[in-house]
């Protein structure tokens, strides 16, 4: 089955014919029906070959999707040489996850067209991309599936012959790379601050697992909530995803579902943590906010491995050591020998396992905070 077109075509100029703009779609500003399609199954297909990159049996469980290049559109050669690297990354990925001993068996991707744009010769397609990942039973206590839901945006290039050549792919999601997607490069900005500082965690496997002791808070509750809405959100609460990522919302509502109660003050003191119909605190919303005020109101306290953490507990990241913290994720699944699997939106993930995320990111900062 090839990409699945939800877009509503009008959000494409369509032409007069589909004869017309087939014969000059750059001229028109336009493309069909067909090209439309096209587009989609063209960026199924990409998506799909990087899934494959990571699984463990030779890339055969993967579903079949279309093949590279269609008669009226296909990659540039750029874009083949960059996705030939994309490739090689994550086969590497693959490596370092195996040794941190995890695979996958088999995988499902799937990609949606949302929106095409059309102007001078240039098209931009905002995709969907839904992936989910079987957990090879290494040690037999793996979870069944891990997934995802990721953002692309994919640009296209009209060619003198009336074809359309694919020559960028994009994440437009904030958060970790989605498992699939490829590693770039950041810039780090150094930054000093004088607040309550979270302690970075290890991230190599103890030889012995950590059981986490009783609590006060519902933390099944926090991982129930957690894994109803990472895909579907609460339509109770406001998103945040186009003003600096959902996460800490995200989790500062799992928190509140397990019985972290409102701590009343100004919205802009890190000292309060609260939410209302109108507006919240900043520490409900932002990353480094929401550590402060909970290292300085005693609701969590920092643990010195991220294997130790368990349900209910809380990761945060600093991708590029620039001192600021960039995402929040709370574990919702721990297995029998210890390994953590956190849950969480800005790429919308289900129990991703902290070696996994260590694979992509394996030079940065983490933090691990015992709720």
């Amino acid at each position: 089955m090839g990409a699945v077109l939800t877009a509503a075509l009008s959000a494409v100029v369509l032409p007069a014919s589909a004869a017309s703009a087939a014969e000059s779609p750059a001229a028109a500003g336009t493309v069909d029906t067909a090209t439309a399609r096209s587009f989609g199954r063209l960026a199924d297909a990409v998506l799909t070959q990087r899934t494959a990159a990571l699984l463990d049996n030779n890339e055969q469980s993967v579903r079949r999707a279309a093949p590279l290049a269609e008669k009226n559109v296909r990659l540039s050669a750029g874009q083949t040489r960059t996705e030939d690297t994309a490739l090689s990354t994550l086969r590497t990925r693959k490596a370092r996850l195996a040794a941190l001993g995890e695979a996958y068996t088999s995988a499902d991707t799937r990609v949606a067209v949302d929106r095409i744009r059309v102007e001078a010769g240039h098209a931009t397609v905002q995709a969907t991309e839904t992936t989910t990942l079987t957990y090879k039973k290494i040690r037999g206590d793996e979870p069944a599936t891990t997934g995802f839901q990721a953002h692309h945006r994919l640009s296209f290039a009209a060619t003198a012959d009336g074809k359309w050549q694919l020559t960028g792919l994009t994440s437009t999601d904030d958060g970790p790379l989605a498992v699939n997607e490829p590693a770039t490069s950041r810039v780090a900005t150094a930054r000093t601050t004088a607040l309550p500082e979270a302690t970075p965690a290890a991230i190599s496997k103890p030889s012995q697992p950590q059981t986490k002791p009783a609590g006060s808070y519902n933390y099944a509750a926090m991982a129930s909530y957690a894994e109803k809405y990472w895909q579907n959100y609460n339509p109770a609460y406001r998103k945040f995803n186009e003003a600096g990522g959902d996460c800490t919302n995200f989790v500062s509502q799992s928190l509140k579902a397990g019985g972290w109660a409102n701590k009343s003050g100004d919205a802009e003191d890190y000292r309060s943590w609260w939410y209302d119909t109108s507006y919240q605190s900043t520490s409900w919303v932002g990353t480094n906010e929401w550590s402060w005020f909970t290292l300085d109101a005693k609701r969590a306290t920092n643990l010195a491995n991220v294997y130790y953490m368990g349900v209910g507990d809380v990761m945060q990241m600093d991708f590029d050591k620039d001192g600021s913290k960039d995402h929040t994720m709370i574990v919702t699944y721990r297995s029998s020998s210890g390994v953590p699997y956190l849950t969480y939106h800005s790429v919308n993930t289900y129990r991703k396992s902290v070696a996994s995320i260590i694979a992509s990111y394996p030079n940065s900062l983490y933090y691990a905070y015992r709720i």
